[in-house]
């Protein structure tokens, strides 16, 4: 029988132009196998152990004998998925109780588990405005947000980063033209490490009648006494929209809103990634709510990381941090994948984050700590990054 072979399609066509492109500016991306143990230790492609200063598990929840251990229960009582999605047979009884915890941390009425971070602030925000109203975005808000924002057909306007003047401007030369307005922050930067402006910016929302909207993604267990930006920045009660994931400092997976009860409500009867998403499978829901427990009572845990981030920026020459991530700016594509190969080279795992991640000319190495990396290590990580020129005042 002769066999066919389908001619090449227009479509890989558009696919293998495109990756040339990317090539040719360093900015394609490639899955590499990660095998991650305790102690932030970790194989890449079956390779030397690492030890990985690039990790979100600021706590080293993910592998905390107590969290597997509930996960483990959660699987074994409930099964290893939700079914169906919540409004149908996926809301199992640690739901409640994940949700309970959310909102006593954030200090809220109520909040609502979604299946991600991007999924939630895709739902959140469509939910809460359209065609005729207006957000204003801080210029380096994460890209779910941006997602968000496109999805609902509101109009959009940027502010300077963390530039509450602007955000004020921007509020007194166009509220009057819409019903509804959001102003939507990240809570911490991911790529700067720096922290809102929380508080300042309640009052000028609360000023112009528009709801304050904090994406606390990388807060949640790291500052605030573990309570996230909010509490960091004294701004309790003037955030009405708290959302984050429980992918990074809880160590397990999803995302949340913390918020009043009409509010949570809404988002439960018309938030599309609600309604339409299978629930999280019940040993993640376990782990999430053995993880909330752990950042409530061990401050210490809660405090290491940014301790650690301190020691390592102070010995660098970098502005010291208020978070547990510090930003390495490098400059090009091909100048931030050579020293992340060279960290690797001396048993460290650092990536290297290049456009459209951050700005063009802005590539960095993004180093984040964690409560579970050990003194020793760190030290060894500033002497390496030493040794490859990379002290700032050197």
């Amino acid at each position: 029988m002769e066999r066919f072979t389908p001619a090449p399609s227009s479509l890989d066509a558009l696919a293998s132009a495109k990756l040339v492109a990317l090539e040719a500016k360093n900015q394609r991306r490639q899955l590499v196998t990660s095998v991650r143990a305790t102690g932030m230790s970790m194989r890449v492609d079956a390779g030397p152990e690492l030890v990985s200063f690039t990790d979100n598990d600021y706590l080293g929840l993910s592998t905390h004998p107590e969290v597997v251990e509930a996960s483990r229960e959660a699987t074994r009582r409930f099964g290893a998925g939700a079914g169906a999605s919540r409004l149908v047979t996926g809301n199992h009884p640690l739901y409640s109780e994940l949700e309970k915890r959310l909102a006593q941390i954030k200090g809220t009425e109520d909040a609502c588990v979604f299946g991600s971070g991007y999924l939630a602030n895709v739902g959140i925000i469509p939910t809460l405005v359209g065609k005729d109203d207006l957000i204003i975005a801080d210029e380096l808000v994460h890209t779910c947000i941006h997602a968000g924002m496109q999805l609902s057909g509101a109009t959009v306007r940027f502010n300077r980063h963390s530039d509450v003047d602007h955000v004020r401007a921007i509020l007194k030369a166009e509220r009057a033209n819409y019903g509804r307005v959001i102003l939507v922050v990240d809570g911490v930067y991911s790529m700067d490490g720096d922290i809102a402006p929380l508080k300042e910016l309640g009052g000028v929302a609360a000023e112009y009648d528009a709801w304050l909207m904090n994406d606390d993604a990388h807060a949640l267990g790291t500052i605030g006494g573990g309570r996230g930006s909010a509490h960091a920045c004294g701004a309790e009660g003037l955030v009405p929209l708290q959302m984050g994931t429980l992918s990074k400092a809880v160590g397990s997976y999803g995302g949340y809103l913390a918020a009043s009860k009409p509010v949570i409500d809404l988002m439960r009867t018309r938030a599309r990634s609600f309604i339409y998403t299978t629930g999280l499978p019940p040993g993640v829901t376990g782990a999430a709510i053995k993880a909330l427990e752990l950042i409530k009572e061990d401050k210490a845990l809660v405090e290491r990381p940014t301790t650690l981030a301190r020691q390592f920026a102070r010995a660098m020459g970098l502005a010291t941090p208020d978070t547990p991530i510090v930003p390495l700016v490098i400059g090009t594509e091909a100048d931030a994948l050579n020293a992340s190969s060279d960290l690797a080279e001396a048993g460290f795992k650092v990536i290297a984050f290049r456009p459209p991640t951050v700005p063009e000319g802005t590539s960095r190495l993004r180093f984040s700590f964690s409560a579970s990396h050990c003194d020793a290590d760190v030290k060894r990580l500033i002497t390496a990054c030493k040794k490859l020129g990379l002290e700032q005042n050197s």
